[in-house]
C-alpha cells in the first residue's frame, strides 16, 4: 500500500543516516499522534506495552499475534509515524515467523524484530532467560526475509546473547544473522563499550540498541559504532498508568474535577484525537 511506503522509507532513512535517534514508545493511536506532533522520527510498539494495553497483563508472551497486529494496525491507521514493533520470537517456529511477518506487514508497520530467545519461558526454566540454538535462529531470520512481501519493510534480527551468554556468543550470532540477510541488528542487554565494540565489529548493518548499560548513552559514540536507534524505555505507559491512578484516587477522595492537576489542554486533546481532520470531514460530508 502506497501510504506504508513513505513511512517505511523514512524509517530506512534513519538506519542509513549518520546519527543515532531514540524512538517514541507508543502504545495506541493517541500516543502515536502526540509523538508525531512532538517531532519524533520513529516510534516503537513493544510486546510488553502491547500486552499491558490490550490485556492488562505482564510481558509473559500471552498476547497473540492477532491481538498484536490489530494494535499495530490501529496505530498505523491513526498516524504516519514510522513504527518499529517487537514481534518477540515470531510467535512460534520459522513457519510462524513467516506468518508473523505477513500479518505485521499488512498492518502497516515499518520495521519488526524477531528474536532468538527461547519463548515463551519453557517449563523448568525458573525465570532464567535462554537462547534457542543458533541454527534455529538463523532459520527464523531466513524465514522472515523470505516472507517479506515489501522490500522496504525492515526486518531486525534481535538477540539478547550479550547478557545471556557473553560478548563472543553475541558476536557469533550477529555475524550469522547478518549472513542470513536481515536488514538490521537489534541488540538487547549490551552492558558496556567493550562488549559493543566486539559485537558491532561483526556486522556492517545498522544497529538498534535496547536495554543498554549506563555507559552506552553517548549518541555520538553510538553513532560511530553504527547504532542508529537507541531505546530509552517505555516510560509513557507507566506515566499514564500512574496518572490514571492519581486522578481516580483524587476524585474518589472528593477533589473537584476542575481542581485536578495535570489535565491536558484543549489543543493537546485535539492533537491526540485528530479533531481537525474529523471537523473537515463533518464540514465536507455531513453539512449538505
Amino acid at each position: 500500500m502506497a501510504r506504508w511506503t513513505d513511512r517505511r522509507q523514512r524509517f530506512r532513512s534513519v538506519l542509513t543516516g549518520e546519527s543515532c535517534v531514540s524512538p517514541a514508545s507508543v502504545y495506541d493511536p493517541m500516543t502515536a499522534r502526540l509523538a508525531r506532533d512532538i517531532g519524533y522520527e520513529i516510534g516503537i510498539l513493544a510486546g510488553s506495552t502491547a500486552s499491558m494495553t490490550v490485556l492488562g497483563a505482564p510481558d509473559h508472551i500471552v498476547l497473540t499475534l492477532t491481538e498484536f497486529a490489530d494494535q499495530a494496525g490501529r496505530i498505523g491507521r491513526a498516524s504516519d509515524l514510522p513504527l518499529l514493533v517487537d514481534a518477540d520470537h515470531g510467535y512460534g517456529n520459522a513457519l510462524n515467523v513467516m506468518r508473523t511477518v505477513e500479518e505485521l506487514e499488512s498492518a502497516g508497520v515499518s520495521a519488526l524484530s524477531i528474536e532468538d530467545s527461547d519463548l515463551p519461558a519453557p517449563f523448568g526454566s525458573e525465570g532464567k532467560a535462554r537462547l534457542i540454538p543458533l541454527e534455529e535462529g538463523v532459520g527464523k531470520m531466513r524465514a522472515a526475509m523470505a516472507a517479506k512481501p515489501d522490500p522496504d519493510l525492515v526486518v531486525c534480527g534481535r538477540t539478547s546473547a550479550a547478557q545471556i551468554a557473553g560478548a563472543e556468543e553475541c558476536r557469533r550470532r550477529v555475524a550469522a544473522y547478518t549472513e542470513a540477510g536481515v536488514d538490521a541488528i537489534f541488540l538487547v542487554g549490551v552492558p558496556d563499550k567493550d562488549c559493543l565494540d566486539i559485537v558491532s565489529g561483526a556486522t556492517d548493518l545498522p544497529i538498534v540498541l535496547g536495554g543498554a548499560g549506563p555507559e552506552l548513552k553517548n549518541l555520538e559514540y553510538l553513532a560511530s559504532r553504527n547504532v542508529r536507534v537507541l531505546l530509552t524505555g517505555h516510560q509513557p505507559i507507566a506515566a499514564a498508568m500512574n496518572a490514571a491512578y492519581e486522578t481516580l484516587l483524587a476524585l474518589r477522595n472528593g477533589v473537584k474535577a476542575s481542581d485536578l492537576p495535570g489535565l491536558p489542554s484543549k489543543d493537546r486533546i485535539a492533537v491526540a484525537l485528530d479533531e481537525d481532520r474529523y471537523a473537515d470531514h463533518i464540514r465536507d460530508f455531513l453539512n449538505g
